[in-house]
């Protein structure tokens, strides 16, 4: 009896399984197994070029030491064996054709005197004429294929835009030799298969589909390895793959007829982008539903830190790098910037000789990003301070660390507008979908609404302006990809957005800086707290592609210190200024106050000129010394106590911001003279000499011992810049009462900047306070009830 009824019984359990089983695939019942959300689009179907039958056939390749997938050295195949273009009457318009027939939308650039390195084997064509509009370079006007004269110095490059020709299909000419040839499709994609990865941001595991002739197809997994995996990984922010539950797929697969690709894939593990690995084997299928037994190529990428969802917190609120011996600075967004590597305790840069694709990738996934979508050079992402502390540097790809890369020790002579910059693929984490700028004149500016849920719908409403200011503007920009803040607006009525979005709906938003989008800031919660209200108050902000970095040079202030003892009666401008201590007023004309002196050297290593906030009408003249200030506070001077307590200070109105000096080649642009324009110029510096009023802390009321002095540039964030973390410099400092000495002065982050330590102390100080107020508020409620 027991047996009878167990069999039902299981047969039964069997059945719910299965149920659970089809739901789980339940939104993959849509013709070809898409999902919604992933319309087929409607494209114009791309078709070979109808050539004439005595038309070479040729395939093109970029190759060489790129900076980027979409450009290098053109090669060409024919006959069995990959040639060259030579520059010689090569131009733009030959660059289309190139770009055209490798299925990019346009070319943007061309390179001539082997820019990309010197290639190898025939120069193909030379003295190539196209008026861009042919199928193929084959049909342009040149001497005939394999006619040359030229010399592998001559070999000529392009650089292709991003963008892929819409519905471009690749045409094998080349059946017997199509492993030599580099893999040419419209577009790549994860598509996540299994409900528990389809609401995950960033998508991480699923289908690899590639978009040829504007279909979405999968790939065989006959020939797949994980060098495939960590390359398709690395193009979608990913620094390394992991393995998966096969068998999941195997069942998805046998239930839903895949659409498979013609070839299989062949990368090495270190390429930047699957557009430089090679095609593998063509595909024997039948009806185009089977691959020798296979099923659909599946990947599972691990995201770095930064992306990776905890269960208590969700995504980090900030982007905090483990401890490495490599950073990114400069950069308006996570995932970009100037290279800089920590060797002997001081950080320094990476010289761009050699600097390729494969180095930056191993750059890229060691601070847990993809691979490097771009190498830069020249200093493109402003210039670093301190020594270069690599050069030539060859990587094979599959490093660790930037480190462990081969470098030339010995060689020398690289200045700073020669530093290395990268740009890494992150994962697509969708902030820009609920953030907008509203109102604004152009895309750049305007009023910041933020998407949030309200009553179980989204809804679009403002940013409560209190406290808003230039580092929460930089959040903005950077979320939506906009560069940098160049100003942050209290009042936003000169930029009248939707009615609809008036309401705020985000209050009491405090940023360290370092968040990817403004929800990671600090913010009340649904108690918004806001007096102004939205609307004309509303939180503003307006963005630029570029920004100023001020650097203090140390080395300066080091060499140049020393004390003097100065009479009261010398210091009456300085007092009525407020640059001597408190005590000073009880300190009768005759005596005299002890000044620590310096000078200053403070250099723009940015990419756009440093201006004062405050337009030049509303400069403040000063009587005393005849002068105007354009920042009321400009620096911060500090002695701390060992333990960092401020035990003296002084600090610096910009009565003068100008350029004093510049770099070779560079034109000073600002002059204080004669109501002159107050800036400084990218590549110039300002100095405030020792013997001016202000330049000093007034130390007469210290003791002898050991201190730490600082000095802290544009404390209060008024101007935008790319980099806040070199604002600051210290030194330690040795006072006798008769001698001082100051030695081991440094920028950037050995020691903990205090304006921002002030600055989230505030933060955390207003979100008790308002935590205080929503629990009082509560316990009212519920006594009155």
């Amino acid at each position: 009896m027991l047996a009878a009824w167990s069999l039902p019984c299981c047969f039964t359990i069997l059945l719910g399984l299965l149920e659970l089983c089809r739901a789980q695939y339940e939104h993959l019942g849509y013709p070809h197994g898409y999902p919604q959300g992933y319309p087929e689009p409607e494209q114009e179907q791309y078709s070979a070029p109808e050539l004439p039958p005595d038309t070479p056939r040729i395939q093109l390749r970029l190759a060489g030491d790129k900076r980027k997938h979409n450009e290098g050295r053109v090669e060409v195949f024919y006959d069995g064996e990959w040639g060259t273009v030579c520059d010689d009457d090569f131009s733009i318009h030959s660059a289309q054709v190139v770009c055209r027939e490798l299925g990019y939308l346009e070319a943007v650039s061309w390179f001539p005197s082997s820019k990309y390195g010197k290639g190898e084997g025939r120069i193909w064509f030379d003295n190539v004429q196209c008026t861009g509009k042919e199928k193929t370079l084959a049909l342009c006007t040149s001497n005939g294929i394999g006619v040359s004269d030229c010399k592998h110095t001559e070999d000529v490059g392009v650089v292709c835009s991003d963008k892929r020709i819409p519905g471009f299909k690749f045409i094998n000419t080349m059946a017997n030799n199509v492993q030599s040839l580099n893999i040419q499709v419209e577009d790549v994609r994860i598509r996540a298969i299994l409900s528990s990865y389809r609401k995950r941001i960033p998508v991480t595991e699923g289908y690899v589909e590639v978009k040829d002739g504007g279909k979405w197809k999968q790939i065989c997994d006959v020939e797949w390895t994980k060098h495939n995996s960590r390359v398709i990984c690395g193009m979608f922010g990913f620094p390394t793959e992991r393995k998966y539950n096969a068998r999941v797929y195997k069942m998805f697969a046998r239930r839903r007829k895949p659409s498979y690709w013609d070839y299989s894939v062949n990368c090495t593990g270190n390429e930047a982008h699957v557009s430089s690995c090679k095609l593998g084997h063509a595909v024997a299928a039948k009806a185009n539903t089977t691959c020798g037994g296979g099923t659909p190529v599946v990947v599972s990428c691990v995201p770095g830190r930064a992306f990776s969802p905890t269960p208590m917190t969700g995504f980090r609120k900030a982007f905090r790098q483990e401890q490495t011996l490599v950073r990114l600075r400069g950069g308006a967004i996570v995932g970009e910037g100037r290279v800089e590597v920590l060797k002997n305790g001081e950080w320094g840069t990476i010289c761009d000789d050699n600097w390729s694709l494969l180095s930056a990738t191993v750059v890229c996934r060691e601070l847990g990003f993809g691979s490097a979508k771009e190498a830069l050079s020249g200093g493109r992402l402003g210039q670093g301070m301190g020594p270069v502390h690599m050069n030539e540097i060859e990587c094979s790809g599959f490093e660790k660390s930037i480190t462990e890369c081969f470098f030339n020790k010995e060689s020398l002579g690289c200045s700073h507008e020669e530093d290395a910059a990268v740009r890494c693929n992150v994962p697509a984490m969708g902030f820009q979908e609920r953030l907008r700028l509203s109102g604004g004149r152009n895309p750049n500016e305007g009023r910041v609404e933020v998407l949030v849920e309200r009553n179980g719908s989204q809804a679009w409403g403002t940013v409560c302006s209190d406290g808003w200011g230039t580092i929460e503007a930089m959040v903005v920009c950077r979320q939506l990809d906009l560069g940098f803040a160049s100003n942050a607006f209290q009042e936003t009525w000169y930029w009248p957005g939707e009615v609809s979005a008036d309401p705020v709906v985000m209050s009491g938003v405090r940023c360290s800086g370092t968040e990817m989008s403004l929800s990671q800031c600090l913010h009340h919660g649904p108690h918004l707290t806001c007096p102004k209200g939205g609307g004309r108050n509303a939180a503003g902000v307006s963005c630029s592609e570029t920004a100023p970095d001020l650097v203090l040079n140390p080395q300066i202030v080091e060499q140049t210190t020393y004390m003097e003892d100065r009479p009261m009666f010398m210091l009456q401008c300085a007092y009525e200024e407020n640059c001597l201590s408190t005590t000073s007023s009880e300190t009768p004309a005759s005596s005299h106050r002890r000044l620590l002196r310096f000078s200053s050297q403070i250099h723009n290593n940015g990419q756009s000129d440093f201006r004062p906030k405050a337009e030049r009408h509303s400069w403040v003249w000063h009587d005393c010394h005849s002068h105007y200030h354009s920042m009321e506070v400009f620096t911060h001077y500090d002695l701390l106590s060992l333990n960092g307590t401020k035990v003296a200070e002084g600090h610096k109105a910009s009565f003068c911001l100008e350029d004093t000096e510049c770099e070779e080649g560079i034109e000073k642009r600002y002059e204080c003279a004669n109501f002159g324009e107050q800036g400084i110029t990218v590549g110039c510096w300002d100095t405030y000499r020792h013997d001016i009023d202000c330049q000093w802390i007034d130390i007469t009321d210290i003791k002898p011992g050991d201190y730490i002095f600082q000095v802290v540039i544009n404390p209060n964030y008024e101007v935008p810049e790319s980099d806040y973390s070199n604002n600051f410099m210290k030194c330690r400092c040795r006072y006798d009462g008769h001698r001082i000495w100051m030695y081991s002065c440094h920028n950037g982050e050995a020691m903990v900047h205090q304006a921002l330590v002030e600055r989230l102390f505030y933060i955390r100080h207003s979100v008790l306070l308002h935590c205080s107020t929503t629990l009082l508020e509560l316990k009212d409620h519920f006594t009155h009830k």
